[in-house]
């Protein structure tokens, strides 16, 4: 009944698995290879024409992007309820996963791509980098895809992206200092939404992000704690995985170190 094409360290793929989880709904999963861009060939095109997971399908129909999925998810099945019944509340649930959707999602994206897919990309010929790059639907994605992969962490966009996260924390904090969860007293699709771009910081060892902002660690805590979390995003990642994606992140928490004290 449902199937999701996802892959394990996909924050957009892990939000909606959140979601099921909270739920309590049986899926089926289809793992889709990022690194070697089997999100790219024609079969799965036909389902996402973006060439991005997740993709769900529910009764034989395809749903795609990740906020509007974990909508779909909450409308087709409401309950438990994660969208607030309150329309201010629901107003500022939506600002926060469009702030998550625009600006968030690619600078984890700058971040976390040159660790864990650049290398893969590296093995292949220029000839086959190139061809493979070019088959990115999407301008701003292709491009900022091909100087990640030529320049990695020294790429311009990773200092935008650790400001953008930056702001982001500095903004949660303040939330967070009002109520329990990020639109108010109880989780809502904003929570979910947000988590697994805080379980990058975590795989990769840069907590020293937020380690000012002690109302977000208490959020992150939290959010990682429920069963849901543990179900959906935390099983995937082995002591031997953490350890890997720890190493290296270790080199990266350099470089962003250096892009945070030059926000100072």
């Amino acid at each position: 009944m449902i199937k999701l094409y996802t892959h394990p360290m996909s924050p957009c793929a892990q939000k909606v698995r959140i979601v099921l989880a909270e739920k309590g709904l049986d899926w089926n999963a289809v793992h889709v290879d990022l690194a070697q861009k089997e999100n790219l060939q024609p079969e799965y095109l036909k389902l996402n024409p973006l060439g991005v997971v997740p993709t769900l399908v529910h009764d034989e129909k395809p749903i795609i992007e990740s906020s509007i999925i974990c909508e779909y998810l909450d409308d087709a099945f409401p309950e438990p309820r994660l969208n607030p019944e309150d329309d201010y509340q629901r107003s500022q649930m939506r600002f926060w996963m469009k702030h998550i959707d625009v600006k968030l999602h690619p600078s984890c994206g700058a971040l976390q791509w040159p660790l864990v897919m650049r290398p893969s990309m590296m093995e292949k010929s220029e000839e086959e980098r190139q061809r493979l790059l070019d088959q990115i639907p999407e301008k701003p994605r292709r491009e900022r895809q091909k100087r990640l992969v030529s320049m990695g962490l020294e790429a311009p966009d990773v200092v935008d992206s650790v400001a953008i996260y930056r702001k982001t924390i500095l903004q949660m904090e303040k939330a967070l200092q009002q109520h329990e969860w990020l639109i108010g007293d109880q989780i809502s699709l904003a929570d979910i939404c947000m988590a697994p771009y805080f379980q990058t910081i975590y795989q990769f060892g840069w907590q020293g992000m937020y380690a000012d902002c002690p109302k977000v660690a208490a959020w992150f805590e939290k959010c990682s704690q429920r069963q849901s979390y543990q179900e959906a995003v935390s099983s995937d990642f082995s002591e031997e995985v953490l350890a890997d994606l720890r190493n290296k992140g270790q080199e990266a928490w350099e470089v962003i170190q250096r892009h945070l004290k030059s926000m100072n």
